[in-house]
């Protein structure tokens, strides 16, 4: 049994052979081979009744500590000083190469890979573990998605970092197609979570790589028995679905990297692929005809717009102290962190970590949600996001949220007096794109209010404060249930724009929520959501 007296004076190589034996326990990826002789015996217990006036920061270096170590394996290791001395070095010679680590490519023969070639996983036993639960429940007892987002990313990572063998290119996270949560596990103490990643598609440089996430009230499957197969067989204990795109890249010379093409197998990985082929058209020919920075909003969306305006102004003509406490301006919910970039985040690459920029605009977004509701709000999904520069360690990150767009979900014969206040200063113009689902594993199966949250995000270097380069737009989908503390208690909300800017903000929202309503119909359909 290892105590927090021994935790506390362990230095640094120990701690990292610590979260070395909480990794294989508790967070095991599947090639994750560890040798050392005792470490499987090791129970790790993070409290005890002698060490209470010790546990707190004791705790919290060491799950930092396992966070970091989750991604910086032993192979990859490369510590920041060690990158220091290489741009130092660089520098001199006069070197420009977009990896503070990798000197040059490692290249290969390109061949054809299969689904089976590059599927990966990892599990997390929150049921079987409660010290990993503890790392990853946030305050109302739920999971808390932030984490969750770093693994998905570095799941991810690790599946293109397989296609792309043997050779080995500079991967970098282009963009997020979706990450969806499809049915409600705020229990996670009830359960066990698989991780499931492969790739779906390929092109020339690019690839497009699935993430599923199953949960278990049960024991989690034998390792020997999880295979690409899995993702079928287990497909009605699925609750989030995620598409991720990776880049390889030669950081020497800038340049695309040519990867590996993917074979599908079977007619599900053909139809995983054709879909995938023509997502990517459509969303690319969508990004040319329907942007809102090249046409015009369409005649029902300009109707929304007078309507919206009309509104803002019957809602001022009242004096503040009678104005609803859950309508709120769009300016009034803006929230926003800056914070500098330390190299504890980084990927193997030296920059960064995806996953952790992930985890910071949400945090924010989920502030920003909360505050507005007035309760936890529950994460549905992350909506199309491109990463548009990288983070590099030591620059200034600054994120700015706000809530960008509400519709409500109602129940038949809506008598709540909440809703009946913002129908009446609203004029109950109805922009809902989803309906009160029956499925009760659903979030959408009680009434409540469907909030969207966009964080902008810039990147500034200290030598330069004037030089402000965008990072990327990240859009996060919350929803509250109207009756989370006794009926009509918090209610719904609904946010009120009033600048030009702020309505294409609102009708961007609406849009997204259609297209994310379409995707869960999609998921129910092929029979992914069941």
């Amino acid at each position: 049994m290892l105590s927090i007296n021994s935790i506390k004076s362990i230095k640094p190589n120990n701690i990292y052979r610590l979260s070395k034996i909480y990794l294989k326990n508790g967070i095991r990826f599947n090639s994750n081979n560890i040798s050392s002789e005792n470490e499987s015996n090791i129970n790790i217990s993070p409290y005890k009744v002698d060490d209470k006036l010790n546990a707190d920061a004791t705790s919290t270096v060491l799950a930092d500590a396992i966070d970091f170590q989750k991604r910086i394996l032993p192979n990859d290791r490369v510590t920041w000083w060690e990158i220091l001395q290489k741009q130092i070095q660089r520098k001199k010679e006069g070197k420009n190469i977009d990896s503070l680590t990798m000197d040059d490519v490692k290249d290969a023969k390109l061949v054809e890979k299969t689904r089976s070639d590059s599927f990966s996983f990892i599990t997390l036993p929150f049921k079987d573990d409660l010290f990993l639960r503890d790392f990853y429940i946030n305050a109302p007892g739920r999971l808390r998605f932030g984490h969750l987002f770093q693994d998905l990313d570095s799941l991810a990572g690790r599946v293109a970092a397989k296609h792309c063998l043997p050779a080995e290119p500079m991967n970098v996270t282009a963009s997020i197609d979706r990450i969806y949560v499809t049915k409600k596990i705020d229990e996670i103490n009830k359960y066990n979570f698989l991780i499931c990643g492969y790739v779906t598609y390929t092109g020339n440089s690019s690839m497009e790589i699935c993430i599923k996430g199953f949960s278990y009230e049960e024991n989690l499957p034998k390792i020997e028995d999880i295979d690409p197969t899995i993702v079928d067989k287990d497909s009605n204990r699925c609750f989030l679905a995620a598409n991720f795109t990776f880049v390889a890249r030669n950081p020497v010379t800038h340049k695309a990297h040519k990867i590996n093409k993917l074979l599908p197998t079977t007619e599900s990985e053909w139809v995983d692929f054709r879909r995938a082929e023509s997502h990517n058209a459509a969303k690319k020919l969508r990004a040319k005809t329907s942007s809102l920075d090249k046409v015009p909003p369409t005649a029902l969306e300009s109707k929304m717009i007078h309507s919206l305006y009309h509104s803002s102004k019957e809602v001022f003509k009242l004096p503040r102290n009678e104005r609803p406490k859950n309508l709120y301006l769009m300016e009034n919910t803006r929230v926003s962190a800056t914070q500098v970039q330390q190299p504890q985040y980084r990927n193997k690459n030296g920059i960064i970590f995806g996953g952790y920029l992930l985890r910071q605009t949400f945090e924010l977004a989920y502030c920003a949600a909360g505050a507005f509701s007035r309760s936890y709000p529950r994460f549905i999904s992350l909506d199309n996001t491109t990463f548009k520069a990288p983070v590099p360690v030591g620059c200034v990150l600054s994120m700015t949220a706000e809530v960008c767009y509400t519709e409500h979900i109602h129940e038949e014969n809506e008598d709540s007096e909440s809703a009946k206040i913002l129908s009446d200063l609203l004029n109950d113009y109805d922009t809902s794109a989803n309906t009160l689902s029956k499925d009760s594993h659903e979030f959408l199966s009680v009434p409540g209010t469907l909030i969207q949250v966009k964080v902008d995000t810039n990147v500034r270097d200290l030598n330069d404060r004037d030089l402000v380069t965008e990072s990327g737009t990240f859009v996060y989908s919350f929803y509250v249930p109207r009756d989370v503390e006794g009926y009509d208690s918090p209610g719904y909300s609904s946010v009120l724009p009033q600048s030009y800017g702020e309505m294409m903000d609102y009708v961007e929202g609406r849009r997204r929520a259609y297209d994310t309503a379409a995707y869960a119909e999609q998921l129910k359909f092929s029979g992914e959501l069941d």
